[in-house]
């Protein structure tokens, strides 16, 4: 027992958190899960694009600039901008327009000076929907760009 809360102990104070989870058993750090569900709670992830578009309208603007205040007072958090698209195209054309999805993102947060090191990008494509079904309504969710919090 006391060997078993020694290891413990030492655990804890090796982790620079104050408790260890799941994540942090599974490869990411209590301080990055943290972050993260910090940046949920206090900025909105995602924006949504018009069909066959990746440019920035009023609305995600404004859902980015909630992205921007979080990420200039936690200046040493890194981000990734995932960029995805409704299942219509093919496989190409919708990892190309994903890119420039992230991309219209990751330059909107630069131009409102989050620093350009902060933020990588990725495509899906359409390969991760949101939402399955094939109508409007499921394609206008499934386009989209997620900024998920990547760590420090």
């Amino acid at each position: 027992m006391k060997k078993l809360l020694s290891v413990f102990c030492a655990v804890i104070a090796l982790s620079g958190c104050s408790t260890m989870s799941e994540s942090s058993l599974f490869g990411g750090s209590e301080c990055e899960s943290k972050m993260a569900r910090d940046f949920m709670a206090n900025a909105e992830d995602r924006v949504f694009f018009a069909y066959d578009s990746s440019a920035i309208s009023a609305n995600a603007a404004e859902v980015l600039d909630t992205q921007v205040n979080w990420l200039k007072k936690h200046d040493e958090v890194k981000v990734v901008v995932q960029g995805y698209c409704d299942e219509r195209g093919t496989r190409e054309y919708n990892l190309a327009l994903g890119e420039r999805r992230a991309n219209a993102v990751k330059q909107y947060l630069i131009s409102k000076g989050v620093a350009a090191n902060r933020i990588s990008t990725i495509s899906y494509g359409k390969e991760r929907p949101a939402v399955l079904g094939n109508n409007e309504a499921a394609w206008a969710q499934n386009r989209r760009a997620v900024t998920v919090v990547a760590g420090r």
